[in-house]
């Protein structure tokens, strides 16, 4: 999937090109599953307190991950990413790890919300209930 740069501020860094490859479209919908809770570009910057404008930046310096999980849906952030007005501890590290490791976001966001019985539970949980070195560990490790 790559990202075009048109239109307005919004969707200027995040509207998608629409020649999405069979086998990321089937990787998007696996993501759908995973993934309980979608926000839109404004909704997230509601969460952050922040415009859709600065969320799409944060989306293209790599410090959260977005994706589109139904077609012409539109870019979305999940909504576990934000807790209490910020962005859950640990989160921007670990986009930014396994970016520059060569993964996009859409492995990036099934890597953090797929369940690991050894963590246990999902990455993203891990970050959230604040026992996220374990997460981190893995992913610098998924990195490098």
């Amino acid at each position: 999937m790559r990202l075009g740069h048109t239109g307005t501020s919004e969707t200027r860094v995040c509207e998608t090109i629409a020649d999405v490859s069979e086998s990321e479209s089937n990787e998007v919908s696996v993501l759908a599953g995973l993934v309980e809770e979608w926000l839109d570009l404004s909704q997230a910057g509601a969460e952050l307190g922040v415009s859709a404008s600065r969320v799409a930046q944060l989306i293209k310096d790599h410090h959260l991950a977005a994706a589109v999980p139904v077609p012409r849906d539109g870019l979305k952030v999940p909504a576990a990413f934000f807790a209490d007005g910020i962005v859950v501890k640990g989160v921007s590290g670990i986009i930014t790890s396994l970016h520059d490791g060569g993964y996009g976001d859409i492995e990036i966001l099934t890597w953090l919300f797929t369940n690991d019985e050894t963590l246990p539970g999902r990455p993203i949980d891990a970050l959230r209930e604040n026992r996220g070195s374990e997460a981190k560990r893995r992913a610098q490790a998924m990195a490098f």
